[in-house]
This record gives structure tokens, C-alpha cells and sequence, in this order.
């Protein structure tokens, strides 16, 4: 979609290439966001360990680098703001 708005885009795998907490953090900030927020909920991880744990911001962070599954996506970043990518539409809206 952004392709076609002439939009030129780095994806991140990043299952692959894990975000730091550092980076976890920087990108909550972008979207104005609490770990528990980018949390997956619906993930079958989330739900067998973490569904009713109460853990600090730090802790999620941390729960998140460890197993990026949990990660909600995707993530649309553009200078210093970001959105979640769900429904599509939001990721245009950031660009505006």
C-alpha cells in the first residue's frame, strides 16, 4: 500500500532481527503506548504464560525482546511518530 503512495519503506523483520528493549522503548514512546498496549493478546504465548501476570512497564519490555511473537504489528514509524498498522488506513494518516 505505502508502495503505491510512492512511499519508499524499510521493513524489519523482526523475528529475525530482534528489536533491543532500547529500541522497544523508543518505539512505545512513538506511539504514545504502555508495553501491555503492543502486546499480540490473542497470541497463544501471551495467553498460556502471561494472560493474568501484572508486570511493570520494564518487565513487559523485556518479555517482548525475549519473544518478539508477542509484538503487535505492524508498526508504521515516520520521524517521530508511529502507529500500529491495523486497519491499514492508520499508516497513510501518519504520513499526513
Amino acid at each position: 500500500m505505502l508502495n503505491e503512495q510512492g512511499c519508499e519503506v524499510e521493513i524489519v523483520e523482526y523475528l529475525k532481527d530482534v528489536p533491543t528493549e532500547k529500541e522497544l522503548k523508543e518505539v512505545l514512546k512513538k506511539l504514545g503506548l504502555k508495553p501491555q498496549d503492543l502486546l499480540r493478546k490473542k497470541e497463544p504465548l501471551f495467553i498460556e504464560k502471561y494472560k493474568n501476570k501484572k508486570l511493570s512497564d520494564a518487565a513487559w519490555i523485556k518479555v517482548m525482546h525475549q519473544n518478539p511473537i508477542l509484538i503487535e504489528r505492524p508498526v508504521a514509524i515516520y520521524g517521530n511518530k508511529a502507529v500500529i498498522g491495523r486497519p491499514a488506513e492508520r499508516i497513510i494518516d501518519l504520513l499526513k
